[in-house]
């Protein structure tokens, strides 16, 4: 499993966020880089996860000027449509349209208080597979979250667990480990009111973050100065 360091986050300009609601991702793209300097890397850990999310860019620095921006947006833009065809994925752009977060609810993965795949699950995520293997040029980020029922001594490792998994079944269908991150967050960050069944069902998931690898970015700049 590979953790890692979370680092402060970079403000990105609420202006920005508002005016590229509707948006497609292309354009969203350039909105960033022409509109916020393409603030990209810690500052998309302040939209995930509230603050505690991943600390993405801490290798890269990148920031991303605005062709270049939309480059990468178009390229994040086709592969959630692939992505928005598997079953049990609920797909959605983030960063305006830089990154692309898929979450698993782990009813869809894995049996109550289980981190073992269940059969049905494992067909949605070969399917996950193959795109990002057909999409190389990206980080994947994936994240194990519980409800709060039980303490945090069973929620946590659970947490955990349930990302490895995801993780260990990726790899076993060729994305490469080194590209992959994952953490588990036990209950501390629920996504719905946990004094509620459909609540905690909905808290009980699977998150992964695609994001746009230090590759990418420098070829979209390379593109953009042409």
């Amino acid at each position: 499993m590979k953790h890692f360091s979370f680092i402060a986050a970079i403000v990105l300009s609420c202006s920005i966020l508002l005016s590229s609601c509707g948006a497609s991702d292309t354009v969203k793209g350039g909105g960033i880089g022409a509109g916020a300097g393409g603030a990209l890397g810690a500052g998309i850990g302040a939209i995930i996860g509230g603050g505690k999310g991943a600390a993405w860019g801490a290798g890269i620095g990148a920031v991303v000027g605005g062709t270049a921006g939309a480059i990468i947006g178009n390229k994040m833009d086709k592969q959630k449509k692939e992505l928005e065809q598997i079953n049990g994925a609920q797909v959605e752009s983030i960063n305006d349209g830089q990154a692309i977060k898929v979450t698993f609810e782990s009813g869809i993965l894995f049996a109550t208080n289980s981190s073992t795949l269940n059969t049905a699950s494992q067909s949605a995520l070969t399917n996950f597979a193959n795109s990002l293997n057909s999409n190389p040029d990206t980080d994947v980020q994936v994240y194990g979250h519980t409800d709060n029922t039980g303490s945090d001594a069973i929620n946590n490792p659970l947490s955990e667990k349930r990302a490895q998994a995801v993780y260990n079944y990726l790899q076993s269908k060729g994305v490469t480990g080194s590209r992959m991150v994952t953490q588990g967050f036990g209950s501390s960050q629920p996504v719905a009111d946990n004094s509620t069944a459909a609540g905690r069902t909905q808290n009980r998931r699977v998150e992964i973050f695609i994001l746009p690898n230090e590759k990418m970015i420098k070829d979209a700049e390379a593109q953009a100065g042409k």
